[in-house]
This record gives C-alpha cells, structure tokens and sequence, in this order.
C-alpha cells in the first residue's frame, strides 16, 4: 500500500498533458477523390477549417476514440480505419499542451451518407481544399502519402466504391489517388491479372449506348492478395 501512495506522489509531480484523435476522411464520388473536413465553430481559429478530432475518454482506446469521433460526425460504423501517425509538437496548439494522434478513413460517399449539421461539415475535392488549421495540413499530407503506398500493396477498393462498379469507375479511383492518368488497355491488364474482380452479365448504360459491364470484387481472394501481400504499379 505504502508502495503504492509512493507511485501515485511521483505521478503527480510530471506534467499532465492531453492526447486526442484527429481523423483525415477520404472519400470518392466517382470521379474525385474527397476529402470531409469541419468548419471549426470555437476559438481559437473559429470559422476556419479544421478535420473532426476529439479528445480520447478515460474508458476508451485512441482505435475506439477514433472510431467514436466518424459515428458522431457521420453515423456510420465499421469503416475502414488505419492509424497514421501521433504528432507532438510542443506549440502544435496554442491553448494547451495536446498531443494527437492522427487516423485516416476511406468512406464510399455514393452511399447517402448523413453528415451531422452540428459540425458544419463539408466534402471538399482534395485538389481544392482550404488551407486547415495548426498542423492538420501536415497530417493530410502524411495521409495520402500513406494511401498512395497501401494502393501500391492492396487492391483498394472495396471502401470507396459502391459493389458494383466499372472498370472505369476503378480506373478514375486510382487516378484520383495517384493524380495521374493511366492507359485504359495498360491499367485494365494489370488489374486483370491480379484476379481480384468478377465480370457480371449487368451493365452501366449511363456511360454509352453498348454500356460497361459492372464488377464486384471477389472477396475471398481480395482478403487473401492483403494477407499475402503483394505490389501493384501501374
């Protein structure tokens, strides 16, 4: 016990600092790739950008705080979720001392999702999103640079489009990933011979009078190409 009253005396002579999550949401809408960001509605920096982050709870890990913080903001679960990176710059903030650490998820926003008024939220197309405020545009950054590579190891996917899609709508995703354009015959080979995908007998009419036929991805060897590992360059 004696022990004990010792441990807890020496805590309380180190400094107490707070930890947060912020959270960097991608999305695509077929097109573009997005980017969900908040206009920030207290000081400091009211009215300006920022990404949806929030302190983590005395009963909950930085995984459930971060998964806690994409519920309150968009109502939806199990999404896709990786932490990125902690960032502890003494000055990072100017109110206090808060160490955070930063998570990105890819979200399917074809799916109607329902963005939370409260925060005053907005998808933005990446190319085009405002400056953000103290060091979120750093954790942008680290982020898509950190999407770039998992695209490179793993056939993104099935996060960010709905379950039937295109070759061209799979072709647009990478596109707006790498910020590149890519041969149609080049990038439908490639992603052939990774053996991921299963051909329907449906087809999109929006796009031509003979249409494109419609995808989904074959889960059970899409689960085994990530366990395995593997590199895909276009």
């Amino acid at each position: 016990m004696h022990k004990f009253i010792l441990m807890e005396e020496n805590y309380l002579t180190y400094p107490k600092h707070f930890v947060a999550v912020d959270c960097i949401i991608f999305g695509f809408d077929g097109d573009d790739l997005k980017i969900l960001l908040v206009q920030r509605n207290f000081e400091p920096k009211k009215g300006e950008w920022s990404l949806m982050g929030g302190f983590i709870d005395d009963k909950e890990n930085s995984d459930q705080a971060a998964n806690r913080v994409l519920n309150t903001l968009t109502g939806l679960e199990n999404i896709y979720l990786e932490q990125l990176n902690t960032y502890t710059e003494i000055d990072r903030e100017p109110t206090a001392r808060i160490m955070s650490i930063s998570y990105y998820a890819l979200i399917n926003i074809q799916d109607n999702i329902q963005i939370n008024e409260k925060y005053s939220a907005k998808w933005f197309d990446f190319k085009d999103r405002p400056d953000l405020i103290f060091d979120h545009n750093v954790m942008v950054k680290d982020a898509v640079l950190r999407l770039r590579r998992r695209a490179t190891t793993r056939p993104i996917g099935f996060e960010l489009l709905p379950e039937k899609f295109t070759m061209k709508d799979l072709q647009n995703l990478y596109e707006a990933i790498f910020d590149e354009k890519y041969d149609k015959r080049n990038f439908t080979s490639k992603i052939n011979a990774l053996d991921v995908l299963v051909k329907t007998n449906e087809k999109d009419m929006s796009s031509s009078k003979k249409g494109s036929f419609l995808y989904t991805f074959d889960e059970e060897k899409y689960n085994k190409k990530i366990s395995e590992g593997f590199m895909f360059k276009i």
